[in-house]
């Protein structure tokens, strides 16, 4: 998103210089439900946060072994259209690191290395020039936001944009959890419906758990409910997020329903699943090829590990962690697509073609670094790892 418009450029501070500030400071820790917490950063100096709603930034966390940083990815919950803060809501996860890490240690006060915002996936044009004018190619649409437990977080930032700017859109915000007790900003939605007159909840729980009194739907979300409690869903934009099997599933049964596929987005974005298909728990090492050999394979190249002392093959069409995976070798990598920066290596000799989609700065490239999940090789390449 380019700079707010000139009758708003001086009612906030200057816009917060992502690709040099790259550090942001914790100013609150919100507890959401049991197992969730919102974490609030702003700037270390006065800065305007801007950003479509729905995308996410990439944070720097302390929690590999020895205390190494592991980079994960977390969409806002904030929004831009209150923009001097920015916000993620995380779930704890069993035997997660770095969201263990989260809840865990940071506090008020502390500072964490950020990358970002990137995405796609928002209500916002991609054209957008400021927040007014992104806001008005919501106005007169209807929208159908769904998510499933903690992919609360993107429909969320879209909402409480969309009520902050009083548009004129028709919303029903759908919202599935396990119990009462798992529904995150159940009180700040209630809210927000009184807010925006043109804004319904449909709240589902899989069960009523210890909340006996809860009078909301009990179950499972379904496609007979949807079309049941919105009658117009084939006439609306759908924006959902959730784990990779609810979103399928929501997914299926709309196009199933007659939802035309361009009226659906979901978020692509999903660390679990995406980790484990570049980094899977069985590899082959049969594209390994000696570090001596230092000779382009049959048709392709070799990549060099400068630090590791490996080597593998790579073919012209292949993307080096593709090439790397087949090869048995465990590189550092989250989204697989440009996104989050996680697998960023610094380029040592040789020549790539990469094609991210904002998860690398303009100076890191100047400074030879390179995302190995969307760069394929152009010769040879020695990668300092």
């Amino acid at each position: 998103m380019a700079e707010p418009t000139e009758n708003t450029a001086n009612a906030y501070p200057p816009i917060w210089p992502c690709d040099d500030d790259t550090a942001l400071q914790c100013i609150q820790v919100v507890q959401e439900t049991h197992d969730v917490k919102t974490f609030v950063f702003n700037a270390l100096q006065a800065r305007t946060f801007v950003y479509r709603p729905g995308q996410f930034i990439t944070l720097d966390v302390p929690a590999g072994q020895g205390g190494s940083v592991v980079q994960r990815s977390y969409t806002l919950s904030s929004s831009p259209s209150r923009p001097q803060r920015v916000s993620i809501t995380v779930k704890r996860v069993a035997g997660g690191p770095v969201s263990n890490w989260l809840h865990d240690y940071l506090q008020p006060g502390m500072q964490i290395g950020v990358t970002g915002p990137a995405g796609d996936f928002s209500c916002m044009a991609d054209s957008a020039t400021s927040l007014p004018a992104g806001m008005q190619t919501c106005a007169g649409q209807r929208y159908l936001l769904i998510s499933g437990g903690s992919g609360i977080t993107p429909v969320m930032s879209m909402l409480r944009t969309m009520v902050d700017m009083a548009v004129d859109a028709d919303i029903v915000f759908v919202h599935a959890a396990r119990t009462p007790a798992d529904l995150i900003f159940h009180k700040e939605l209630t809210l927000l419906a009184h807010q925006h007159p043109r804004l319904r909840l449909l709240l589902v729980c899989e069960s009523r758990g210890a909340h006996t009194e809860w009078s909301g739907y009990v179950g499972r979300l379904s496609r007979s409910l949807l079309e049941q409690q919105v009658p117009d869903l084939l006439q609306r934009q759908v924006f959902t997020c959730g784990p990779a099997g609810f979103m399928q599933a929501v997914r299926a049964s709309l196009l199933d329903a007659g939802l035309p596929e361009k009226q659906y987005q979901q978020e692509s974005f999903s660390f679990e699943t995406l980790a484990q298909a570049v980094n899977p728990v069985q590899t082959t090492t049969q594209n390994t090829v000696s570090t001596s050999e230092g000779s382009a394979v049959s048709g392709g190249f070799t990549i060099s590990l400068s630090k590791l002392g490996d080597a593998f093959a790579c073919a012209p069409d292949q993307s080096i962690l593709g090439a790397a995976v087949a090869a048995g070798l465990r590189l550092p990598a989250s989204c697989s697509t440009g996104l989050c920066g996680t697998c960023k290596t610094k380029k040592v000799s040789g020549e790539v073609s990469m094609q991210h989609k904002g998860g690398i700065r303009q100076r890191e490239i100047d400074q030879g670094w390179i995302l190995p999940c969307c760069s394929v090789p152009l010769s040879d390449v020695v990668l300092e790892r």
